[in-house]
């Protein structure tokens, strides 16, 4: 029994110094001298890519070269899709996934969120002269009522999963899709309430956000990362100081208001 207890301790104990060995995300992170962040690109304000120029912009892209610059690193936009994120992420083709991300369970489950950044919910954008159609679930769900979705996200699970009568439609191009519902080819959509409020400022008049201040469900953004704790930390360590020096503010005042 005692040779069997002395084993155990002695295996106990060489995998604790391992673990304490082991370099960490945040090492070969600082080690490579790039954060390799996925992005989709196609969901402003939060992250927007410019084909052309295959460059980024949107306020997690601001972000992410905040958390570079607090790491002493380079930051690498990685292009991914909502439909292929998840796929990505458990390739490693990223370190960490920025662009107002939704912490999900099944995501949870995969890798670590950060402090949550931003709670909002799902909520529809119509057109203004149709705003009070819209703002109850029963209203939305009814024969004939076109809702459109952008696919693979927390938007098409959302809507599948309480609309049953009204037609949904996939649209795959996300930095368009508000314009189908500006030129009448669809009715609405229902997406974060920042969103919303975001489109609204950029089709004034045209598109309007339904009760974005009270959204139909709970949601949180943050970023997802690899599961990696000294990451999380660093991370988490991040987020509080810009909310306490104002940096923070300053950029999400450049892209919400």
């Amino acid at each position: 029994m005692f040779r069997a207890l002395a084993g155990l301790a002695l295996t106990l104990l060489f995998s604790a110094a391992h673990a304490q060995s082991a370099p960490s995300r945040l090492d070969e992170i600082v080690k490579r001298g790039t954060l390799r962040v996925g992005m989709t690109g196609d969901y402003l304000p939060f992250t927007a890519l410019d084909k052309e120029t295959k460059t980024f912009r949107g306020f997690d892209v601001d972000m992410a070269q905040s958390l570079g610059k607090a790491l002493g690193v380079k930051v690498e936009f990685v292009p991914t899709s909502w439909p292929q994120m998840t796929r990505d992420f458990e390739a490693d083709n990223f370190d960490i996934a920025m662009g107002g991300v939704s912490i999900t369970f099944d995501r949870q489950k995969k890798g670590l969120f950060s402090t949550p950044i931003m709670r909002e919910g799902k909520t529809p954008i119509a057109r203004c002269a149709d705003k009070g159609k819209y703002d109850t679930l029963a209203g939305i769900d009814k024969p004939g009522i076109r809702i459109i979705v952008n696919p693979g996200g927390t938007n098409e699970r959302f809507a599948r999963a309480n609309v049953k009568a009204a037609d949904i439609r996939v649209f795959n191009d996300n930095t368009k899709i508000f314009d189908e519902i500006a030129k009448g080819d669809a009715d609405l959509m229902m997406t974060d309430a920042s969103e919303t409020r975001y489109q609204q400022k950029l089709h004034p008049g045209v598109l309007c956000a339904v009760h974005p201040d009270k959204p139909f469900d709970f949601a949180e953004k943050a970023y997802w990362m690899q599961r990696d704790v000294a990451l999380k930390a660093f991370v988490d360590q991040w987020l509080h100081i810009t909310h306490e020096d104002g940096s923070y503010a300053k950029i999400y005042a450049v892209w919400f208001e």
